[in-house]
């Protein structure tokens, strides 16, 4: 079972989410937040697995509701994952160095936001594909700065190749079949990779990919 807090200021948005994740057993929503103050209030309450985070919210805004989220030590095992209709702007980036695990927009397919929900519980990182684009998107055209990141230097170049798949969003079997490696190395090699850059999780990795230039725009 996946427990899920949802905060979003929209009572019809909190319903449609409610309704449609808690068909069958497998999630159940435990609490709901009409703003980010109120989200991190029911985030420490029940301690879910997963808070669905809205970004454009009254008192208190989801990115600062995530950063305190992370903040907290006794929300560790607690991952977040943004839920909005904002894939235009710099909030992609932020959303991902406030600690968020994941980054979707509301129009995900149900059956994909339900899978999500659960990847998320499980601590897996995601990106939905458009997302990726739009952080591409953003470094084309400047305004996500791309300059080499000096902690690439402790990179192989077979890790820089693994960094360079994650940049395009690829899962660990799509970097197994692209690097002729087993899924089980592939997660290997993502990890160490997390280690020596001291990155928190994989979307920080793909902005590191994309900023340095492993990723072309």
């Amino acid at each position: 079972m996946t427990t899920v807090v949802l905060v979003d200021d929209q009572d019809l948005v909190r319903a449609g989410l409610r309704t449609l994740l808690t068909r069958g057993e497998s999630i159940d929503v435990v609490a709901e937040a009409t703003d980010g103050r109120r989200g991190l209030e029911a985030a420490r309450r029940y301690r879910p697995d997963v808070v669905l985070m809205d970004l454009r919210m009254p008192v208190m805004d989801g990115i600062e509701a995530t950063r305190a989220i992370r903040a907290d030590e006794r929300l560790t095992a607690t991952n977040i994952v943004v839920l909005t209709t904002f894939d235009a702007d710099a909030d992609i980036v932020e959303a991902i160095r406030a600690g968020a695990i994941g980054y979707l927009l509301k129009n995900t397919p149900r059956d994909e936001l339900r899978d999500a929900v659960h990847r998320a519980g499980r601590g897996e990182r995601l990106l939905s594909p458009v997302i990726t684009q739009r952080v591409m998107d953003m470094i084309a055209v400047g305004q996500v700065s791309s300059a080499p990141d000096p902690r690439l230097a402790a990179l192989s170049a077979r890790e820089l190749e693994v960094l360079a798949r994650i940049g395009h969003g690829d899962t660990n079997d799509e970097i197994g079949a692209a690097l002729h490696l087993s899924p089980a190395t592939a997660r290997t090699y993502v990890s160490r990779i997390l280690a020596k850059l001291g990155a928190r999780d994989r979307p920080e990795l793909i902005v590191i990919a994309h900023r340095s230039g492993l990723v072309a725009p």
